[in-house]
């Protein structure tokens, strides 16, 4: 039996698994070991990397529902078929910060929903935490099956920008939020968000400005604003009919899901 740390992983993925391999598993260095992830519907297959001669390090895929899922670890070596060496079980969950970012998509255009999220910001968390709020958040989002007709300011579109309101873009730059900020963006309205005036007359650039957000102040302000770095060691996504294969930068593993 192998032994997987964590056991289970949010629904969005990204996060780091290490296999703890038995004695018998210990092999030549030849050997590559990979993890095949069985789901109801989906299956993905995870490449891994060797930390020392028993352990290796890999990251979890993304998942389209909550449920338990078989994993297989396999170990390949040129000349020789492919093994099932152990199996175990694995659970995919929904956590906080995916319920989070189901309520931003969801109100984004929602006035009483968004002057809540302006309470949050009283009790101002630590930069860490925020840190960690921002990676999840951004990951979550990204992963949510947003509708083609989706905006960062909401359905109703005929509201002209001279309406003072509060915006998701406001939300994301007042906590500091660098990675959500910079997903808004490339979303539709993202841009159109950044000249709308809150009700105190505060633009999401005024705001990064005033707050003294420097990065975040660039990332709305250049026109040639690059992705922040912290955003780079995540994985990049390239979709093909039902499969899509994921590249993690950080741990250079790659990701490959198809349809069951």
């Amino acid at each position: 039996v192998m032994k997987l740390n964590p056991q289970q992983a949010p629904l969005y993925g990204d996060s780091v698994i290490t296999v703890q391999l038995t004695e018998e598993d210990k092999v030549e260095d030849d050997v590559v070991f990979y993890l095949v992830f069985t789901g109801s519907t989906v299956q993905h297959c995870t490449s891994t990397r060797k930390i020392n001669p028993g352990s290796l390090e890999t990251i979890s895929p993304g998942h389209d529902c909550c449920e338990t899922v078989r994993v297989a670890l396999c170990a390949s070596r040129e000349g020789h078929p492919v093994l099932v060496v152990a199996e175990e079980s694995f659970q995919f969950v929904q956590d906080e910060a995916y319920d989070a970012a189901q309520f931003l998509a969801t109100c984004a255009g929602n006035q009483q929903a968004l002057n809540f999220t302006r309470f949050l910001d009283r009790s101002r968390p630590p930069a860490a935490d925020v840190d960690f709020l921002d990676e999840k958040v951004a990951l979550a989002f990204r992963h949510l099956k947003l509708p083609a007709e989706w905006n960062v300011l909401g359905a109703d579109q005929s509201l002209t920008e001279n309406i003072p309101r509060e915006t998701l873009m406001h939300f994301a730059v007042r906590l500091g939020l660098l990675r959500l900020t910079w997903f808004l963006l490339q979303q539709p309205g993202g841009r159109g968000a950044l000249s709308i005036h809150n009700n105190e007359g505060a633009t999401p650039v005024s705001l990064a400005l005033e707050r003294g957000y420097q990065k975040l102040h660039q990332l709305l302000t250049e026109e040639e604003a690059r992705e922040p770095d912290s955003w780079s060691t995540l994985s990049h996504t390239v979709h093909s009919g039902d499969y899509s294969v994921k590249h993690h930068r950080g741990l250079d593993v790659y990701l490959l899901t198809a349809e069951a």
